[in-house]
């Protein structure tokens, strides 16, 4: 079962933003590779979402990892990049009510802790 962590929401924001971002990207990280992260956090920032997954590495990715295989698993995990950020940003955006202006993300293999980061337009451009 996954752990939430609640981060403090942004000025302005709902008091569960931060816990509904983590477990939407949970949700989403178990539908692409047919288990979610066990912890997950969100921090809202006032034009920023990070979201931090950890034990994210399927059976598969475990081992490679194990036999020194690191490359290929950020190799594959960006080729899947792709659709999940389209799918991840629309859930940004639904939730904050903000446009994603850039998604970045990156994966610390060692150890399996992923990040996701929005910035988001300023509220000033909504």
């Amino acid at each position: 079962m996954s752990t939430i962590e609640e981060d403090q929401p942004a000025v302005g924001t709902s008091e569960n933003l931060s816990r509904d971002l983590a477990k939407a990207m949970v949700a989403l990280d178990k539908v692409y590779d047919g288990r979610g992260p066990t912890r997950a956090r969100a921090h809202v920032g006032d034009d920023i979402v990070t979201v931090i997954l950890e034990d994210t590495m399927t059976t598969a990715e475990q081992t490679l990892a194990e036999e020194d295989e690191e490359e290929l698993v950020r190799g594959v995990r960006r080729v899947l990049q792709g659709k999940f950020r389209e799918d991840a940003s629309e859930i940004v955006e639904r939730l904050t009510g903000r446009k994603v202006r850039a998604f970045l993300s990156d994966h610390a293999i060692e150890a399996d802790i992923a990040a996701e980061v929005f910035v988001l337009e300023s509220s000033e451009e909504v």
